[in-house]
């Protein structure tokens, strides 16, 4: 029998959190009359990759325990989550996926897909901080196989500022998040760094003992040309 592989994302989740994926829109995926009016207008191809990803989120949500509700994104994009629920969408070229959990159990999440390519020349600058480029760099030497670091770097801030924008409504610099890999162990720890000093994010109101705002943890994964993060902060231990 050949075994039968976990769904990515799921690979990365902390406990409690649950994540959906597809590999190709669905043509026949139903969109609530909200989310229809907030994609007329676009292309089919973007409408199938939204309606297709919010399969991926009430998928999620079932999984959870909370019935599938209307996903409408807000004035920035961001999807407006049942009460109780912090999740997060992600696509690329051929690959959609969602992740919730409860906020009692994970106060935030953010994920983000990639594929797995060197970014352009020049594009590590603009996106890193020296320290970064070069751990990078010393990854990239000592790992070459294991994944396109430059561009894992890149994935995993993409999912920091998800799991970070929506409780903050404050916008994030490339350079205004620091990332250290775990080596080739698939973990990483992230910390916002803003001009605003240390206080800034106290406002994600984390429970005491579980971090300031600032901190997250996260995991990532690469496989099959893809390159998954997932960045979350204040999970529970139960």
């Amino acid at each position: 029998m050949i075994p039968v592989r976990r769904p990515l994302v799921q690979e990365l989740l902390p406990p409690y959190a649950v994540g959906a994926e597809t590999r190709a829109d669905a043509p026949d995926e139903v969109l609530h009359p909200e989310e229809r009016a907030a994609v007329a207008g676009v292309s089919e191809g973007r409408r199938r990759e939204f309606a297709t990803v919010r399969g991926c989120a009430r998928r999620a949500l079932t999984t959870l325990g909370h019935a599938p509700v209307p996903l409408v994104p807000d004035p920035r994009g961001v999807p407006c989550w049942p009460a109780g629920v912090v999740g997060s969408m992600t696509h690329c070229r051929g690959y959609r996926a969602a992740v919730v959990a409860w906020r009692r159990d994970v106060r935030a999440l953010g994920v983000d897909a990639e594929p797995s390519l060197p970014l352009r020349e020049g594009v590590l600058r603009t996106v890193s901080r020296p320290e970064e480029r070069e751990r990078i760099a010393f990854l990239q030497a000592e790992h070459p196989h294991v994944a396109c670091w430059d561009r894992l770097l890149f994935c995993a801030k993409e999912a920091v500022f998800k799991a970070w924008f929506p409780r903050t409504r404050r916008e994030l610099g490339f350079r205004d998040v620091v990332v250290a890999f775990g080596g080739a162990g698939r973990t990483f720890r992230a910390t916002v760094v803003t001009a605003e000093g240390p206080g800034e994010g106290r406002d994600l109101d984390f429970a005491e003992g579980r971090g300031d705002g600032r901190d997250f943890d996260g995991r990532w994964v690469a496989r099959d040309g893809l390159l998954v993060a997932v960045a979350f902060a204040g999970a529970t231990d139960r």
